[in-house]
């Protein structure tokens, strides 16, 4: 039991021996170079024998230098040509929504239509109850017809003041042409020229019996209009084909201006709508091609109908719409969907995801190695996402990127590299 301390200590003593009085020759040993006492025998031997122990002392320094390199794996990687898609995520949309509501006040005279039912343009919906408007309307009719009886009386007194006029003017030219000869008092003049003015007040006020009953007509029109519209109100019929969303008012519910009726929606062909970044939205142009993968795995296309050119102050995002042809109508309304647009192609290379890292500045690269084996950092920008790696732009048309051991290393080291290819 006593031996292994005894032991310990003499190794103990021999390791501080050897780092304290013997330094030179340890360092020496490790380093492969020629100690003081080497040095100086080396120098008292020939020529010949000095240059190759100079050759053999720089070959052991470069293989130290050598040793003393990173060791990384690097995979020699060529830009290919791929197609750029915009992906989002989104949802569809009804083509077109609304909602019947009512125009005027009355009770539902029609049974419900159930939910889901396929509508046509111009179906009654709703119907309210005619009530007093057939009569209204039938009196706005008859005044109609009271104004326009009118025009023949008007029309007969203006063509009576006419006449007059007529006659007054006859009377007081004669009587001026007969007070010029002394045939004719002054009185009598003044009485014919007094004649005219007051015919010609007649005409004025004939006139203007014609057009008071003009306006009358119009004012009974505008009343027979107001009355067939609110005869047509009590009739609500959808607008367009679709599906009744919502069931419709129950019969001999009460229903005032603005109450609803029924949601009808047209689900063919239905939108997909997504908001695209402002950073991508520039590759994103009405006509074209899209896909999508709904939530079920349904995958659908169709083509880009709508860009937004106004973003949304919050998100700073652009709407983007695609129309999808849904002759099924299995595809519904408010579905969650993966969205692919179709961009300009652009060169990229692919390279695995683990070889992705940050600079200090947290930007997002990768790290080359250059011909002389020297770490530089390349900025990258992930373009698409696979299963065999990821697809970056921003490098050179041919790179050596680092694959295993690009987390040891910093920019402006060198490296001692392996390279191997990488499967594309």
């Amino acid at each position: 039991m006593r031996l292994i301390p005894f032991l310990t200590a003499l190794i103990v003593t021999a390791f501080l021996f050897m780092i304290v009085v013997e330094r030179d020759r340890l360092l020496a040993f490790a380093t492969g170079t020629p100690t003081e006492t080497e040095a100086e025998e080396v120098t008292t031997s020939p020529s010949t024998e000095s240059a190759n122990t100079d050759a053999t002392g720089a070959e052991t320094l470069e293989k130290v230098s050598a040793a003393a390199l990173v060791r990384v794996v690097v995979a020699h990687s060529e830009a290919r040509q791929i197609d750029s898609a915009v992906v989002l995520r989104g949802e569809t949309e009804a083509d077109r929504e609304v909602e019947l509501r009512a125009e005027t006040s009355g009770l539902v005279v029609t049974e419900p239509l159930r939910r889901g039912t396929h509508v046509t343009a111009g179906q009654e919906m709703c119907r309210l109850d005619v009530g007093t408007r057939e009569a209204v309307l039938a009196e706005a009719k008859a005044r109609l017809l009271e104004a326009k009886a009118r025009i023949p009386s008007a029309q007969a007194s203006v063509l009576e003041a006419e006449a007059r006029l007529e006659e007054a003017k006859i009377n007081d030219n004669a009587a001026r042409k007969l007070s010029e000869g002394g045939f004719a008092s002054s009185t009598r003049v003044a009485s014919t020229a007094a004649s005219v003015r007051a015919a010609e007040a007649s005409i004025q006020s004939a006139t203007s019996g014609l057009e008071s009953t003009q306006a009358g007509i119009e004012s009974a029109e505008a009343l027979v209009a107001a009355a067939e519209r609110e005869m047509e109100r009590v009739s609500i019929v959808a607008p367009f084909d679709g599906i009744l969303e919502s069931k419709t008012a129950e019969l001999g519910s009460l229903m005032q201006p603005g109450s609803l009726c029924g949601t009808v929606m047209r689900l063919d062909p239905i939108r997909v709508v997504a908001y695209v970044p402002e950073t991508e939205v520039n590759r994103v142009y009405e006509g074209s091609l899209a896909g999508a993968r709904l939530t079920t795995g349904q995958e659908v296309s169709g083509q880009v109908t709508f860009v937004s050119r106004s973003s949304d102050p919050l998100t700073r995002t652009f709407r983007v719409e695609i129309t999808v042809p849904n002759p099924d109508l299995k595809i519904r309304d408010g579905q969650t969907a993966e969205i692919a647009i179709s961009a300009d192609g652009v060169k990229a290379h692919l390279v695995p995801q683990s070889a992705l890292t940050l600079n200090d500045d947290g930007t997002l690269g990768v790290r080359l190695v250059d011909k002389t084996n020297t770490v530089f950092f390349a900025a990258t920008e992930v373009l698409q996402d696979g299963t065999d790696g990821i697809w970056v732009g921003g490098l050179p048309e041919e790179a050596d990127v680092i694959v295993v051991g690009q987390e040891f290393v910093t920019e402006g080291v060198r490296v001692d590299p392996t390279f191997r290819e990488y499967e594309q």
